[in-house]
């Protein structure tokens, strides 16, 4: 429980302190996140090959079922990175913006970059053909962000937006909107 606390207050003070060593952090976040999924993916890679099991799809039903992911994926995390821009800030917990993001996809859903991060990995899976990628590592990956969101990442929103983030968390879903509803400004 101390550890929670500590990561957290960490993860404040730097979100709400120096901008020199949130523009320093900034990349080494982005770096470790990218390594991360890497690891993911070849580990994923490796464990097929070490079970012996096949390719999912052959050929060119890969390529034509993977495409349309890898777009939504790729559109959905773009543009999720470009409302933290917009709002003078990066995706990286170590360097947000200083106002609570609500616009784009953040009006339908409060961690679509991650949306779009799991169906890249469903992409992945899909294109590469893993069964360990579609059907363990890529639940286990969204199981550890969830876990990791519910009880750093949100923690330390509340604690640095207060009210409007306890008030955007209760009324917008974690990663799959509910069609049909908006956030109002």
């Amino acid at each position: 429980m101390a550890l929670k606390n500590k990561w957290i207050h960490i993860l404040y003070k730097i979100a709400t302190g120096s901008k020199k060593i949130r523009n320093l952090l900034t990349p080494v976040g982005a770096v470790f996140f990218c390594l991360l999924i890497f690891v993911f993916i070849f580990s994923a890679l490796h464990l097929d090959s070490v079970l012996g099991l096949g390719d999912l799809f052959s050929g060119w039903i890969s390529i034509i079922l993977a495409l349309p992911v890898f777009v939504f994926a790729l559109f959905l995390i773009g543009w999720s990175v470009q409302n933290f821009f917009k709002a003078k800030g990066t995706p990286v917990p170590f360097n947000p913006p200083c106002q609570l993001v609500i616009s784009g996809p953040y009006a339908y859903t409060r961690n679509p970059m991650l949306t779009g991060v799991f169906a890249l990995f469903l992409g992945f899976g899909i294109l590469l053909g893993s069964v360990c990628l579609l059907f363990v590592f890529t639940p286990f990956f969204i199981l550890v962000n969830v876990l990791e969101l519910k009880a750093i990442e949100e923690s330390e929103l509340v604690k640095r937006l207060g009210p409007e983030y306890v008030e955007y968390r209760k009324n917008t879903p974690m990663f799959f909107p509910k069609f049909g509803s908006k956030i109002k400004k």
